[in-house]
């Protein structure tokens, strides 16, 4: 069945082609073949679908445990976000009692890409937070040192372009109201510099919390770059069963069209329940193969959206899930109306992926930060966001 995953060195790739005996005539875009640990990616192999820890990485008891879970569930790549060299170390710690095919997500250290390389199977970096640190170096210098890390160790990359997290250079030449043609100008140029230094074994992704971007820049850079395997996802896509819904509906337009090597179903749940991103990505996987698809129920852009990220280690308070929970709750009353709320987990990620929203949260240890589009409105505390939420949908919705 296509949402299998062999356990098979990298050597046998050319021995895994799925047999598809589907309801779907789908013809795979012809990538070429990434090998990720004991699986291949592209080329026509299993999609594979994946997931990250939600754990604090130093926890390395907590986090061995998630990575199994998810491995056993089914997970073809088990994300790990490092973001300081105690994280490294406790990588190394983690990579002893898992045998999961591990992904670090560097996020804007990519000097941390020395010390991670040893103990993963893929190093996932982000074009738009290469500015954060040693702004004075060009980004071509550092994809290189990450590169020639990923090279000297055996692992594949993913270059893993956000809507929210932007190369600033990209956002700046385009219309504000574009945000699709920068996220696919950043892709395609750091392919075109990755290619140029010899190196071939990466997979990229474009991903939105918008399932209608995600099928459109996708379908893009897939008739720009057919030799990339890519890694499909809806960002922020929020609680079950929205966040599914929204996952399987740029899915089903994705992968019924033959795009999409790797997917991520992202939801906002707790740490014990987070192997159900596999399970619904598989299920997603295999439903568009049985011909079980809802295309026609087109998701609503004119009705109320909640995004929420999926928590990660970075989630600086665990009282996040529950407040996305009852944001979704409380705001039941404004279904009807076109507001997009964005509530996010930590600061790595919540200023910049909020800015689209018409209303964002993001969460400290002790403080929820408000924000209307770009404007912060303050931070409140957790017992008093939801009235002072409420406050300005109202007057949102009053406006309309």
């Amino acid at each position: 069945m296509l949402a299998e995953f062999p356990s098979v060195p990298p050597i046998a790739c050319h021995l895994t082609r799925p047999r598809i005996l589907s309801a779907m005539s789908i013809t795979r875009n012809s990538t070429r073949s990434v090998s990720i640990g004991n699986i291949c990616v592209g080329d026509n192999h299993p999609i594979a679908v994946q997931s990250m820890t939600a754990t604090k990485t130093q926890n390395v008891e907590a986090t061995s445990a998630q990575a199994e879970a998810l491995r056993e569930r089914g997970a073809g790549v088990v994300r790990i976000a490092v973001d300081s060299e105690k994280d490294a170390a406790a990588l190394a710690e983690i990579r002893k009692r898992t045998t999961a095919n591990l992904a670090v997500d560097l996020q804007e250290n990519f000097r941390l890409a020395e010390l991670v390389a040893p103990h993963v199977d893929k190093i996932r970096y982000n074009p738009g937070h290469l500015y954060h640190h040693q702004r004075d170096k060009p980004w071509q210098e550092k994809v290189r040192f990450i590169i020639d890390q990923a090279s000297s160790h055996d692992c594949a990359i993913r270059i893993g372009v956000n809507c929210g997290s932007v190369d600033p250079a990209k956002k700046e030449k385009y219309d504000p109201e574009d945000s699709i043609t920068p996220m696919l100008e950043s892709a395609l140029e750091h392919c075109e510099y990755v290619d140029s230094l010899g190196f071939t074994r990466y997979v990229v992704s474009l991903k939105d919390s918008d399932p209608a971007k995600v099928v459109e820049v996708n379908r893009r850079f897939a008739a720009r770059r057919p030799d990339v395997p890519l890694h499909l996802g809806v960002t922020e896509a929020g609680m079950p069963p929205d966040g599914v819904i929204k996952t399987r509906i740029a899915l089903e337009q994705l992968i019924g069209h033959g795009i999409g090597d790797t997917v991520r179903v992202s939801l906002t749940v707790p740490n014990d329940r987070k192997p159900e991103e596999i399970e619904a990505g598989r299920g997603i996987i295999d439903d568009i193969y049985a011909g079980r698809v809802r295309s026609v129920v087109k998701f609503d852009d004119r009705a109320l959206n909640i995004i929420s990220c999926p928590s990660c280690s970075r989630v600086e308070n665990e009282a996040f899930v529950d407040l996305a929970a009852s944001v979704k709750e409380m705001t039941r009353y404004a279904k009807d109306y076109e507001i997009t709320i964005a509530v996010m987990g930590c600061r790595v990620n919540g200023p910049g992926e909020t800015d689209d929203a018409d209303l964002g949260l993001w969460c400290g240890p002790a403080k929820v930060n408000l924000k209307r589009g770009t404007e912060a409105l303050g931070a409140f505390g957790y017992d008093e966001i939801l009235p002072r939420l409420k406050q300005e949908l109202d007057a949102l919705i009053a406006s309309k």
